[in-house]
């Protein structure tokens, strides 16, 4: 069998550029049987510095290096102190992965990352959600015109695979809707509101365990899980959704009321994220709902995520996973890299299926 070495650039070294490169390090065997080598060439982070080698890195000395506090920059390699603009313009990669932080009202800086990548030919990889979901059209037309992919698994419930499943698995079943618990930090506070917390109480722990910010606005007014909304419907429905188009509204003023009401009439509350498409057009909104115990989604408790696909023919489907966590969004960029792979692998012997691109 032989070998497609895969090089990468990664702009951002965070929870998942390290979870990409523990992954890596640890299953390269696994790869390597799959008939692909995966070389982290460069690093660019503002704050875990800067490294490019043509020849590779050591994924786990890179880890080794950011984990002792130590920037990336100290290393010995041919280039060092490189921008993200600089790396993505110069190194000699075929893929960047692209980590820098989510910005959902411009999709800066990552967008202009994105398309500096695209325009050079490079394929992208991104769990990013905020330049898909403002301007994955525009990405797309880039990476057509510039035969490159662009692949956007990590986007929507991290290393659980909802839009690849859609795409591949759904694509002739007839989608007609799309409901969701896609934000684990708001489910995790309604479940512990369900054991007798209060908001306050459930969101506090939430932020003594990581899983929401200082800020936790992105996550309890809704505007992460109003992303995932716009980037499911665009790629799995054929939308032309913006963010504004997404009838918006999150867990703050949800109370303790409000779940023993739902308790006494053998239902839940679940933020719910959905799109559902009619003749009479598209509806997407984001807000806590009354579901029935049931409901697919109403067993889903903690950080869990889940999504329920409602089709012509197969009726309800429901994928349930981890929908955060560095190792599970890092094998999000593997699953993506394993699909480029497969369409590199194929070019090379000549089939001419084509595998569906996101």
């Amino acid at each position: 069998m032989k070998i497609i070495t895969h090089k990468l650039a990664l702009i951002g070294f965070g929870n998942v550029g390290q979870g990409l490169a523990t992954i890596i390090a640890d299953k390269s065997a696994q790869l390597e049987a799959f008939g692909m080598k995966v070389q982290i060439a460069a690093v660019s982070d503002p704050i875990k510095g800067s490294i490019y080698n043509p020849n590779g890195l050591d994924a786990e000395l890179l880890l080794k290096t950011v984990q002792s506090g130590i920037t990336l920059d100290t290393l010995t390699a041919p280039y060092t102190g490189w921008s993200a603009k600089r790396t993505i313009e110069e190194a000699d990669v075929d893929t960047v992965v692209e980590l820098a932080y989510t910005d959902l009202k411009t999709g800066e800086p990552a967008l202009t990352h994105m398309e500096t990548a695209l325009r050079r030919g490079l394929n992208v990889i991104t769990t990013n959600k905020g330049p898909i979901a403002l301007h994955y059209d525009r990405l797309m037309k880039l990476a057509k015109e510039n035969n490159a992919h662009l692949r956007v698994e990590g986007t929507v419930m991290s290393g659980t695979p909802p839009l690849l499943f859609g795409l591949e698995h759904l694509v002739a079943a007839g989608i007609t809707k799309i409901e969701g618990i896609l934000n684990g930090t708001t489910n995790y506070i309604i479940t512990r509101m369900m054991e007798g917390k209060s908001y306050s109480e459930a969101l506090r722990e939430t932020q003594e365990l990581g899983y929401a910010e200082a800020d936790p606005a992105g996550d309890v007014e809704g505007y992460d899980a109003a992303a995932k909304v716009v980037i499911l419907a665009n790629l799995l429905m054929k939308q032309s959704l913006k963010m504004e188009d997404v009838d918006r509204e999150g867990i703050t003023k949800l109370t303790p009321e409000d779940i023993a009401n739902a308790k006494e009439d053998n239902e839940c509350v679940k933020l719910i994220g959905r799109i559902e498409s009619s003749s009479e057009g598209c509806k997407a909104e984001v807000r806590p709902l009354r579901i029935p115990l049931s409901h697919p989604l109403s067993s889903i408790q903690g950080a869990t995520n889940a999504i329920t696909y409602t089709t012509d023919i197969l009726g309800e489907v429901t994928l349930i996973g981890t929908g955060a966590g560095r190792m599970e969004t890092g094998y999000a960029i593997i699953a993506d890299l394993i699909a480029i792979h497969k369409e590199h692998a194929r070019s090379a012997s000549g089939q001419v299926e084509k595998e569906v691109r996101l």
